[in-house]
């Protein structure tokens, strides 16, 4: 975000992985909150990942050990493979044929070549269209994502590659010509995000054999793998090679999730425009980076509030400390209903606004802060139940606490143009949104929570809230 020359913006890096958001609307959302409900499926809880009675699979891998990531990619393969198989010719009239080569390698030692180059060195996961082969590294890249994410993270990085294959087959039918160039790279890798996410509901509803994976902490693990490998802040999504944002690939993957592979199929390059958070720094913004939580930084933010919210309700700002006088609230930041006061602990609002270590992700641990938007984004989100509460509506229920998400959406879509007349005094910067995506996929956010700190239950259901907000502005929530 940027004000006369400052700079408040997130600044993430791209990740390793070769694997690669939307119209008016946001995928799935219902037209009024159910947070018991993830695409009508009910929310559970429970440990995700291979079932104590997953079956063997009967595929042929080149390379394959028996250590946990590779156990995890073929019973993947073999069951994704399923999936298509009854999936293809239901909704597109054809017969699905397994990919040709399958190969498991060690980015550190093996040296086995596939699609013209050796392996050695790939921190990565892949499909090779010549060879018609998908590839995984055991070595690197699968440990450190399970040791992120656990083990649906594997899941979800060889479902994409799968997705890939699937393009490929369907040819035209996902917008792939046979005689002519092919789409985007930023299409192909949305549209297989979204290939992802119909996979996931498949097992969710209990038709796979080897997985089990539950509409709560499962699914934000797959998300949170969508997040972390996703484009450096100022990549457009025109450009070679572009995967899109944490925000556009969670939201290819629930789309998928909620309305199934033929709307995957139907992506194409003006779907992605019209919805994606990939955008240029501003000359303004000369920082490109995070710029720590203070005083005078939380009241630009508060000042934004304001003016995008026509000062609705609009609470007082004390940050002299994150609870409410009679010790209530949801430090490091509240909203104090009885006085309309939102409080600010600074010090421990700036620890979550700490610059993301990507290089600490990127090896498996996860990073301390979480960026500056992170942090706006936390006290956006006390802020938007004041603007409830002066339309009369109740602060302390679940409702509260997806509508608090899904305003908070909102009010980044409109920092994100400030030129408009008495528009916001702050900016939208590259990165940032994505930094409020991380944020929701926590178990502590407050993004997605009411009055009191209750959490709509489901990562999915709060960072489906914000992206309607986001995508559709506050009448939407």
């Amino acid at each position: 975000m940027t004000y006369r020359g400052k700079t408040l913006a997130a600044c993430l890096l791209i990740g390793t992985l070769g694997a690669g958001g939307c119209g008016p609307t946001t995928a799935g959302t219902p037209t009024g909150p159910d947070v018991g409900k993830v695409a009508d499926l009910p929310v559970t809880h429970f440990e995700s990942g291979l079932k104590p009675d997953a079956p063997e699979p009967d595929i042929p891998v080149e390379n394959a050990t028996n250590d946990q990531a590779d156990k995890i990619a073929i019973a993947t393969i073999a069951d994704v493979s399923q999936f298509w198989a009854e999936t293809m010719p239901k909704d597109f009239g054809m017969d699905f044929q397994q990919v040709k080569r399958l190969l498991s390698y060690d980015s550190n030692t093996d040296t086995i070549e596939m699609c013209g180059r050796s392996v050695q060195g790939e921190i990565n996961a892949f499909f090779c269209p010549p060879e018609d082969a998908v590839a995984w590294d055991r070595g690197e890249l699968l440990p450190r994502l399970m040791k992120l994410y656990g083990d649906v993270a594997p899941i979800a990085v060889l479902a994409h590659e799968y997705g890939h294959a699937v393009q490929h087959r369907l040819g035209d039918k996902a917008g792939i010509p046979s005689d002519g160039p092919e789409p985007k790279t930023i299409v192909l890798e949305a549209q297989a995000d979204c290939f992802t996410g119909a996979y996931f509901r498949w097992i969710v509803e209990g038709k796979s054999k080897y997985f089990q994976v539950s509409t709560a902490e499962g699914l934000n693990a797959a998300l949170s793998t969508m997040y972390l490998v996703r484009d450096a802040p100022g990549k457009l999504a025109g450009e070679v090679g572009a995967h899109g944002t944490a925000f556009d690939r969670t939201l290819a993957f629930r789309e998928g999730f909620t309305d199934g592979p033929k709307k995957c199929a139907s992506y194409d390059e003006q779907l992605i425009r019209e919805r994606t958070t990939q955008f240029r720094f501003s000359q303004s913004d000369r920082d490109r980076g995070d710029m720590p939580v203070t005083e005078d930084s939380v009241r630009l933010v508060k000042e934004s509030l304001d003016r995008v919210f026509g000062g609705q309700g609009a609470p007082e700002l004390r940050t002299t400390g994150g609870t409410c006088p009679d010790g209530s609230g949801t430090p490091p930041t509240s909203y104090c209903p009885d006085e309309n006061v939102v409080t600010v602990d600074l010090a421990a609002l700036a620890q979550i606004g700490t610059p993301i270590d990507r290089g600490r992700e990127m090896a498996g641990e996860a990073s301390a802060g979480k960026g500056d938007f992170a942090a706006y984004a936390s006290l956006a989100s006390r802020y938007t139940l004041a603007v409830q509460k002066a339309e009369g509506k109740p602060i302390d229920d679940m409702e509260a606490a997806l509508r608090a998400a899904c305003l908070t959406g909102a009010w980044a879509k409109g920092v994100q143009n400030p030129e408009q007349a008495n528009g916001p005094v702050i900016r939208l910067s590259p990165g940032d949104v994505d930094e409020a995506i991380l944020e929701m996929l926590q178990p502590e956010s407050l993004i997605g929570s009411n009055v009191s700190g209750g959490q709509v239950p489901s990562g999915f259901l709060r960072v489906e809230a914000f992206g309607k907000g986001y995508l559709e502005g506050r009448d939407a929530c």
